[in-house]
């Protein structure tokens, strides 16, 4: 079979096939009369081993080496090509998600483009500093994709560079809700945290309130206690029994107290505060360092039935605890 056939047949072209023959990949086994190569079946067969062989990644030169050394294992070679793959595969998702955020970040002209691939480089950059400017100029100078700055501020470990982060997306209007509630369930524990922290920083959007919601329903307790923090403060009396834990536990204490006090703005709030804080006592038994959180939580919880567990606390059997209450009993004039 002549060498314009075969490139018909197998779909490599006559000068490939020629290149294969300079490098000795395939040797046509005979010339005909007028000098032009003839190739066999077997000629044949290996040019489709080695375009199989290339399929998967090999050099010319490694392909060469597969089909006529005896002695070459594949196995290595294969874990390296698995390994390039996967570097490729990376680098080719950074280089869509990069185009991607450019194409949500509408440029008008090219140096709009420049501006926003600037800025997302900053936003990975290894100084926290640059990073922050980076954060702080996003909500004014250059439009960032909001993904981009989620995505920085769910993997963000300095606190003032994440404190930057969530206010630019505070400020954007459009807190990426998909990518945040996709952190809120994250495998690492850090990632729950940080999305919860920008949320609670999102006072302003219904989307951010019923995501925290669904966050004061999970299992990881941080990010409950973050949640119900950010849901008292905006007046969500579900946030409650989390808040009473929380003063139970030790548990920034002092926070939900302050936040319970602010939701205990009608006497019937009030009560139901009250009676959740004196529904733990029995719980804590044991533990006079909680009974005495409880009875300092409840100094700002107005109503008989804060005054009536606190008289209960100023007869209680550890001699702080029971100080703490008289205190507070005496502070509020129902000594």
């Amino acid at each position: 079979m002549l060498i314009g056939e075969v490139a018909r047949r197998s779909g490599v072209s006559a000068r490939m096939l020629r290149h294969y023959e300079s490098l000795g990949l395939v040797r046509p086994t005979d010339r005909n009369g007028a000098g032009y190569r003839e190739y066999s079946a077997d000629d044949i067969r290996r040019i489709f081993h080695i375009e199989s062989l290339r399929s998967l990644g090999l050099s010319l030169r490694d392909v060469g080496r597969a089909l006529d050394d005896p002695g070459f294992a594949p196995s290595a070679l294969v874990d390296d090509l698995i390994r390039g793959a996967r570097e490729r595969i990376t680098a080719e998702t950074e280089l869509l998600t990069r185009l991607r955020r450019i194409g949500e970040a509408e440029p008008e002209d090219w140096e709009d483009v420049l501006q926003t691939v600037a800025l997302l480089q900053a936003l990975g950059s290894t100084s926290a500093g640059r990073r922050q400017r980076a954060a702080l100029s996003s909500a004014d100078e250059v439009p960032v994709p909001v993904e981009a700055l989620v995505e920085a501020a769910l993997n963000e470990t300095d606190p003032h560079v994440a404190g930057a982060l969530r206010w630019a997306l505070a400020r954007s209007g459009d807190g990426g809700w998909a990518p945040l509630a996709e952190g809120l369930g994250a495998p690492s524990a850090q990632v729950r945290r940080r999305a919860a922290r920008t949320l609670a920083a999102m006072p302003h959007h219904e989307e951010a309130t019923a995501l925290l919601r669904d966050a004061l329903a999970g299992p990881d307790a941080a990010v409950r206690g973050i949640a119900a923090l950010a849901l008292g403060a905006r007046g969500a009396a579900e946030a409650v029994p989390a808040l009473v834990d929380m003063v139970v536990a030790g548990t920034n204490d002092v926070d939900a107290a302050d936040v319970l006090h602010g939701l205990a703005a009608t006497p019937a709030s009030a009560d139901r505060i009250a009676a959740g804080l004196a529904g733990r006592l029995a719980r804590c038994a044991g533990d006079p360092a909680a009974r005495r959180r409880v009875a300092q939580a409840l100094a700002d919880i107005p109503g008989s039935t804060a005054a009536h567990a606190l008289r209960d606390l100023s007869e209680d059997e550890d001699r702080g605890v029971a100080l703490t209450a008289a205190y507070v009993l005496g502070r509020r004039g129902e000594g």
